[in-house]
C-alpha cells in the first residue's frame, strides 16, 4: 500500500477517538481491509459540489473517508495518478442503529447530516450520488424493491448510485458473506437477523427496471467474500 494511502487512512479513522476505542478500531479495520472506501476513491466519479447520500451509514465511515481526501489532496499528500476528490460536498447519512449514527455524528462533527432511522419509510432528500453499501441484504425483498425505487426518483438525471451487494450464487465464497454478516450482527450485541440475498443477475435487472445502466464488478480484493460494487446511472 502507498504510504500516502496508509497515511490517508489514519487521518480518516483518528476523528473516531472522539467518539470511543470501538468505533475508532472499527473504522480503522474497515478502512483498513474493506476494498469498497480506496476503490472509490481510485476510480472517482463523485462530482464536485455533489449532494451526496449514504443509505445505512453505519458510523460515517465513508463521510470520514471523502473528507480526509479532500484534506489529503489540498496538502499535496495524495496518490500519484488518483483523481481528484470532490470538495464542497454536501453529506447526508441514514442510519437505522442509534448508537452509530451518534458515532457518526461525533466523528463527523458538523460536516455531515446523520440521521436515525429506517429506509423503509426515510424520505430522501434529492441527491447526485448515493452510496448503499452492504445494507439491502437487511431489507425484505419488497423492501428492497422500494428503496431502489425512491432512491431513483432522488438522484438527478444522470446521478450515480453506487450499491455494494452479495452474489448469492457466488458459491465457496457467499457462505463466507453470510458468515461474516453473522458475525458482524453479533459484534453489534444483535441477534442474528433474517437476510434477504438475491443473484447478482436479480440486482441488476431490478436496478434496470428502475431506470439505471449498471456496471458491476468484483470488490472482495483481499477478502474472501462474493460481494459486488454495481455503479448504476440514472437515466
Amino acid at each position: 500500500m502507498q504510504p500516502e494511502v496508509r497515511e490517508l487512512l489514519r487521518i480518516a479513522a483518528r476523528p473516531y477517538l472522539a467518539a470511543g476505542f470501538y468505533p475508532y478500531f472499527f473504522a480503522r479495520g474497515k478502512l483498513a481491509y474493506d476494498p469498497v472506501y480506496v476503490s472509490l476513491l481510485r476510480r472517482g466519479g463523485i462530482p464536485e459540489r455533489a449532494r451526496i447520500l449514504d443509505l445505512g451509514c453505519g458510523q460515517g465511515v465513508l463521510g470520514a473517508m471523502l473528507i480526509a481526501a479532500r484534506r489529503q489532496y489540498e496538502t499535496g499528500a495524495w496518490p500519484a495518478g488518483w483523481p481528484e476528490p470532490p470538495a464542497t460536498t454536501q453529506l447526508y447519512g441514514i442510519e437505522l442503529q442509534d448508537r452509530s449514527a451518534k458515532w457518526a455524528r461525533i466523528a463527523l462533527a458538523g460536516s455531515a447530516a446523520v440521521q436515525t432511522g429506517d429506509l423503509r419509510h426515510a424520505v430522501l432528500p434529492d441527491a447526485d450520488s448515493v452510496f448503499i453499501l452492504d445494507v439491502l441484504q437487511h431489507l425484505e425483498p419488497e423492501a428492497q424493491q422500494r428503496v431502489i425505487e425512491k432512491v431513483a426518483h432522488a438522484l438527478r438525471a444522470g446521478g450515480t448510485l453506487f450499491m455494494r451487494v452479495a452474489d448469492i450464487a457466488g458459491g465457496l465464497r457467499f457462505g463466507f458473506t453470510r458468515i461474516g454478516d453473522w458475525i458482524s450482527a453479533l459484534m453489534r450485541g444483535e441477534r442474528i437477523p433474517p437476510l434477504h440475498y438475491r443473484p447478482l443477475s436479480d440486482w441488476i435487472a431490478l436496478l434496470h427496471r428502475s431506470g439505471f445502466e449498471v456496471e458491476a464488478e468484483p470488490m472482495s480484493a483481499g477478502t474472501p467474500f462474493a460481494n459486488v460494487l454495481l455503479t448504476a446511472h440514472r437515466r
